[in-house]
């Protein structure tokens, strides 16, 4: 939009209508706290501005013309308007509202972020939210996104990045395949079994398996016949099945381990894991709906 008005000329407008409510230019500069003369200089700018007379002048009286009229009337209901707008932005700044579009990875997204949202909106509940769910990473300009979470930050000055977790694989399988195939016992033992693949949206590869051994950090790449792409709650669908091992986060089978659905396998070579990142543009006007929900999951899930 082509700017129209300056600040000279809005305060130009605010001195107008101060005069023309109190029907004095001394009066209108006394509660402005600026002189009778930057009073009249400022209507004369108007007038010379619009191409009409907006007071008729006598030496004790202003009064408006009918132009004046018209133009205190459509000024004071704009003025009124600008000050409606910062109340009830200065309100979303105290009470945070509004929308928040935010994309998640599909498993971090399940287990850890969606179940808190109902308790950030018992708190903040003039919010509401847009989620999209998916592994597939988002272009925040384009698709107009406020948050994501990520696994792998972009190198990209762009974005804010601050780690909220660093998540612990684990290896799991159901107690059926084990009895079937027996239980890994060392990492050359993987060859011989069958590792449910998930593959990196991004890249369309399988996701090498992260072990420690002897304290030195580990990357195998494993076989096996089922290939899962997007969703990784397939790979654990599937080792539930007895399909065979899986390497997933620990937080996804948490329960499973607990109920004995699934058993952890080689744990003498577990421990590494997997950041998960919250990410946002820079910007030096994040708006408040949008920090108050950064702080409530980095309080909630950060490390």
């Amino acid at each position: 939009m082509k700017r129209q008005f300056d600040a000279v000329l809005l305060g130009s407008i605010e001195l107008f209508c101060l005069a023309a409510e109190l029907k004095s230019f001394t009066a209108a500069a006394n509660a402005a706290g600026v002189t009778p003369a930057a009073v009249s200089r400022s209507i004369t700018r108007l007038e010379e501005r619009l191409g009409v007379r907006l007071f008729v002048r006598t030496t004790r009286h202003i009064r408006l013309t009918e132009s004046g009229e018209l133009y205190f009337h459509h000024c004071k209901d704009a003025l009124t308007q600008l000050m409606e707008a910062e109340t009830a932005v200065a309100g979303q700044q105290i009470n945070p509202a509004g929308t928040i579009r935010i994309s998640l990875p599909t498993t971090y997204g399940h287990y850890r972020v969606l179940p808190i949202l109902a308790d950030f909106r018992t708190h903040y509940p003039n919010i509401q939210f847009e989620l999209h769910i998916t592994n597939r990473n988002i272009d925040f300009l384009e698709e107009g996104f406020d948050l994501a979470v990520r696994g792998r930050t972009p190198p990209d000055s762009n974005f804010i990045s601050r780690k909220i977790e660093d998540a612990k694989l684990v290896v799991v399988a159901a107690p059926q395949y084990l009895s079937q195939k027996g239980q890994p016992q060392k990492l050359e033992d993987l060859a011989d079994h069958d590792c449910i693949q998930f593959e990196l949206p991004s890249t369309g590869r399988p996701i090498p398996w992260l072990f420690y051994k002897d304290s030195i950090e580990h990357e195998i790449l494993t076989n096996g016949s089922y290939h899962c792409s997007e969703d990784v709650l397939g790979g654990v669908t599937l080792a539930k099945s007895s399909a065979g091992l899986f390497q997933t986060y620990h937080y996804v089978v948490e329960k499973e381990l607990e109920n004995g659905t699934l058993v952890e396998v080689l744990k003498e070579f577990s421990g590494r894991a997997r950041p998960f990142n919250l990410m946002y543009p820079h910007g030096k006007f994040l708006s408040i709906k949008v920090r108050t929900l950064i702080d409530f999951i980095m309080n909630r899930l950060g490390i």
